[in-house]
């Protein structure tokens, strides 16, 4: 599990075709890396991977089919920042919201603008996932915990402060850019939980 807190921006230095899958190695500090083990769980621009080896400077993970399909990260090139998040310890403070890591799909960003020290961005996401989205819901973007600050139709806005644009990736982000979104968990689980009582209702 994760909070969408990003603790480091690394770097992709190589993206290598493993059939249908690829390993991504990212350079991040010493420090990250010494932190790692391989078979940890580390959140890449939101999606959770598995380290398969490290050394002083990098890490390496597996992206699978699946994680291509719904995510970004087989479209990312060498030198692309990505966010990265180590999974939650039993004893972290948490702050945040409950991150999965598991990237439900990819949207673009339609609009950008300032307003005072805030940046309103705007994001058309898969048009099946704004059933899940509410204003002031929390909202995964690239790995990062937001608050919705407006849900329309077909899209909704975040809004980003200076502190969030300055130790994320947030800071190269302009109209046409495609970022992961994980919605809330718990839309999930009610929709299934009514989806389910409905079948039952239905049967009797």
């Amino acid at each position: 599990m994760f909070t969408g807190l990003i603790e480091q921006v690394g770097v992709l230095r190589a993206s290598e075709a493993e059939g249908d899958s690829r390993l991504l190695t990212i350079e991040v500090s010493e420090g990250f890396a010494a932190s790692l083990h391989e078979g940890d769980s580390v959140a890449l621009s939101g999606a959770c991977l598995t380290v398969t080896a490290h050394d002083k400077s990098t890490f390496t993970a597996l992206a699978v089919e699946e994680t291509l399909r719904r995510t970004t990260l087989g479209k990312k090139v060498v030198g692309d920042s990505i966010n990265l998040e180590r999974a939650l310890a039993a004893n972290s403070r948490f702050g945040g919201h409950v991150v999965q890591g598991h990237v439900d799909g990819a949207g673009h960003i339609a609009e950008i603008r300032s307003e005072g020290e805030g940046l309103w961005v705007t994001i058309e996401p898969p048009f099946e996932l704004m059933k899940y989205v509410v204003e002031k819901g929390s909202i995964t973007l690239d790995g990062i915990s937001l608050t919705v600050a407006n849900a329309a139709y077909q899209r909704f806005s975040v809004v980003l402060i200076p502190h969030t644009r300055e130790v994320t990736t947030a800071a190269k982000w302009e109209k046409g850019t495609h970022l992961n979104i994980e919605v809330d968990l718990i839309a999930k689980y009610v929709e299934r939980l009514l989806d389910w009582n409905h079948q039952e209702l239905e049967r009797k």
